[in-house]
C-alpha cells in the first residue's frame, strides 16, 4: 500500500517536472545579433525587396542579351495550292497548281551605338508550278536562293536602345538601393521590437516582484491581525494590494504575449515557436561627432541616389516626350545575290545581284497642341524631382539633428532614471520596516512599492531608448560611432 501511494503521488509530480524541463528544452532564447540575422534572411519585406531585385537582373540580363546577334530559322516543307483563274487577256479560265518549299534563315545584330540593325539573311526557296488552259499545259519546276546583307538605320530621332539600356541600369541601382535601404529599416524595425520584447520580460519580472512583495505584506498584516495587533482594515487594504498586483502581473504577461507575436511576424518564425530574448543594456556612453555624421549622411545616404536617378529617369522621360509627333526618317540599305535554276547545284551558275536603297520620312503636320503640353507636363515633373532631392537633403540634416539632440537627452533621463532607482530602494526599504513595526498602513506602502517598480522600468526604458538613439544616429549617418567604421552597405 504504501509503495503504492507514493507512485500515485511521485508519478504526476515527476510528469510535472519533465514537462518543464522539456519545455524550457523547447524554448529559444535569442540575442539581438540573431534575431538580425533571422530578419535579414526570413522577414517578409527583405524577401519583397529581394524578389524586386532580383526582377531588375534579369530584366537588364534580358535587354543586353537581346543586343547580341539573334539567330533565326523560318521553315515551310511543303505547302500545296490549286486554283482556277480568270484570264482576261484570252477570256478564258486556266487552272493552276503550286507545290512549294521554302526556308529562311538570318542573323540579326542591333547595334546600340547607333539604334540600327544589321541582318545577314539567306532565302531559299523551291517550287513546281503547273497550269492547264483548255488543251494547252504547262509548267515548271525550279530552285531559288537569296542571299543578301540589309542595313536599317532611323535617323533625325534618338537613339531607343541606348536609352531603353539606362532605363534598367537606372532600375537596377534604385532596386538596390530600395534593398540596402530595407535592411536598414528592418534592423531599426528589429531593434525596436527586440528591446520592447526585452522590456516587457523585464517589466514581468518587476511585475512578479511586487507581487511576491505584497504577499509577503500580506502575510505580515495578516499575522498581525490575527494577532489583534493591528486593524482588521489593514488586512482589507492588503488584499486589495495583492490582488492589484496579481492583475499587473496578468497584464504583464498579455503584453508581453502580444509584443512577441509581433516580434515573430517581423522576423518570419512561426507564431507556435517559443522564444525569449537576452540583452546586455548596460550603460555605456558613446563619444558621437555631430560634423562626422551630416557630411557622411549627404555624401553616401542612398536616399539622395534614389532622388538623383528619379531626376535622371524624368529627363529620359522627357526625351521620350519631346520625341512624339516627332520628325523623323529610316535609311534602309540591302544587297544580295539571287541563283534560278531548274536544277539545284546550277542555282548560281547565272546569278544577278539584289540591291536596295530606301529613304523615308515621317513628318507630323498638326497634332493641336499636344506634344507642347506633353513636354511642359515632363518639365514640371523634372522640376519637382529636382526640388525632391534639396527637400531629401534637408531632411537629412534637420533628422540628424533631431537625433543629437535625443540623444543628449537619453543621456539626461538615464542619469536621473539610475539616481530615481536608487532613492525608490532606499525608500522602500525604510517604508517596509516601519510597516513590520506598525508605523505604516497597507495602502501607504503599496505607494511605494508602486513607485519602486515604475522607477525601475523607467531606468530600463531610458537604457533602451539611449540604444535606440545611437541606432537612430547610425542609420541616419551611415557611420557606427560604437565602432568607429562606416556602414555603408555595399551595392
Amino acid at each position: 500500500m504504501r509503495s503504492i501511494f507514493i507512485k500515485k503521488n511521485i508519478l504526476p509530480v515527476i510528469c510535472f517536472i519533465f514537462c518543464i524541463i522539456s519545455s524550457a528544452q523547447a524554448q529559444t532564447i535569442l540575442t539581438l545579433d540573431q534575431a538580425l540575422e533571422i530578419a535579414m534572411e526570413k522577414s517578409p519585406e527583405i524577401r519583397q525587396a529581394k524578389l524586386s531585385l532580383e526582377r531588375s537582373q534579369q530584366n537588364l540580363n534580358a535587354e543586353k542579351a537581346r543586343l547580341k546577334s539573334h539567330f533565326s530559322l523560318n521553315l515551310t516543307p511543303f505547302s500545296f495550292t490549286r486554283e482556277r483563274t480568270f484570264d482576261q487577256r484570252f477570256s478564258d479560265w486556266y487552272d493552276t497548281q503550286m507545290k512549294r518549299s521554302s526556308a529562311r534563315f538570318s542573323i540579326s545584330q542591333p547595334i546600340k551605338w547607333t539604334d540600327g540593325t544589321l541582318e545577314l539573311i539567306n532565302r531559299f526557296s523551291w517550287q513546281d508550278h503547273r497550269f492547264e488552259q483548255g488543251p494547252v499545259t504547262g509548267g515548271s519546276t525550279t530552285f531559288n536562293n537569296n542571299l543578301y546583307l540589309s542595313f536599317t538605320q532611323p535617323i533625325f530621332t534618338y537613339n531607343r536602345t541606348k536609352l531603353a539600356l539606362k532605363t534598367l541600369r537606372l532600375e537596377l541601382e534604385n532596386s538596390a538601393l530600395f534593398y540596402a535601404i530595407q535592411k536598414l529599416t528592418i534592423e531599426r524595425m528589429v531593434n525596436q521590437q527586440f528591446f520592447d520584447v526585452y522590456y516587457r520580460e523585464r517589466n514581468l519580472d518587476i511585475a512578479r516582484e511586487e507581487f511576491k512583495n505584497n504577499q509577503e505584506s500580506y502575510q505580515i498584516i495578516k499575522n498581525k491581525v490575527e494577532a489583534g495587533i493591528s486593524a482588521k482594515e489593514e488586512l482589507y487594504q492588503a488584499e486589495l494590494n495583492l490582488a492589484n498586483s496579481r492583475s499587473g502581473v496578468e497584464n504583464a504577461q498579455v503584453g508581453l504575449e502580444n509584443a512577441m507575436d509581433e516580434f515573430k511576424i517581423l522576423l518570419g518564425i512561426p507564431l507556435n515557436e517559443r522564444i525569449s530574448v537576452t540583452a546586455d543594456v548596460s550603460f555605456y556612453q558613446v563619444e558621437v561627432d555631430q560634423e562626422r555624421a551630416v557630411e557622411n549622411a549627404l555624401k553616401h545616404r542612398m536616399e539622395l541616389r534614389q532622388r538623383e536617378i528619379d531626376i535622371q529617369n524624368s529627363m529620359s522621360s522627357l526625351v521620350e516626350t519631346s520625341a512624339l509627333n516627332e520628325f523623323k526618317g529610316n535609311v534602309q540599305l540591302s544587297y544580295g545575290l539571287v541563283g534560278t535554276d531548274e536544277e539545284f547545284p546550277k542555282i548560281y551558275d547565272d546569278s544577278d545581284q539584289s540591291q536596295e536603297v530606301s529613304i523615308s520620312f515621317e513628318i507630323p503636320l498638326w497634332d493641336w497642341g499636344e506634344k507642347s503640353a506633353r513636354i511642359k507636363a515632363a518639365e514640371a515633373t523634372l522640376d519637382r524631382q529636382h526640388l525632391n532631392k534639396e527637400t531629401e537633403r534637408t531632411d537629412i540634416f534637420v533628422g540628424l539633428r533631431k537625433a543629437f539632440r535625443s540623444l543628449k537627452n537619453q543621456l539626461t533621463q538615464i542619469d536621473i532614471a539610475k539616481t530615481n532607482v536608487k532613492n525608490a530602494e532606499l525608500t522602500y526599504e525604510i517604508n517596509l520596516e516601519r510597516y513590520k513595526n506598525g508605523d505604516l498602513t497597507s495602502k501607504d506602502l503599496g505607494y511605494y512599492q508602486n513607485q519602486l517598480s515604475r522607477e525601475k522600468l523607467g531606468y530600463i526604458q531610458a537604457l533602451i531608448s539611449y540604444r535606440l538613439a545611437l541606432l537612430d544616429i547610425k542609420i541616419q549617418s551611415l557611420w557606427d560611432f560604437e565602432r568607429n567604421r562606416s556602414v555603408v552597405p555595399q551595392i
